[in-house]
């Protein structure tokens, strides 16, 4: 039995985007966006790895989950994709 349901996507910061446009991004989703930003701080537990494309995919997707179901999309003025392969995992 094949049961047909939504996979679940995360919304990762895209590889080819520079590390000025994906802070550019960070600034917004963390300051008028609403994301929860505050796990990617000193001493959080999404600190580590520090770089600004991890704390952007991390962002990105908290800000996805929380407003999905509002119409927010994954796309960042094109920073960001979506993807069925959990990041945490890799």
């Amino acid at each position: 039995m094949i049961l047909v349901g939504e996979f679940e996507q995360w919304c990762i910061a895209d590889e080819q985007t520079p590390d000025n446009i994906l802070q550019q991004a960070i600034d917004w989703a963390c300051g008028r966006g609403g994301a929860d930003c505050s796990k990617t701080q000193v001493h959080q537990p999404c600190y580590f790895p520090n770089t600004v494309r991890d704390h952007a995919s991390y962002i990105f997707n908290s800000y996805y989950q929380r407003f999905k179901n509002k119409g927010a999309s994954c796309y960042f003025n094109g920073a960001a994709m979506t993807t069925e392969l959990d990041p945490s995992k890799k």
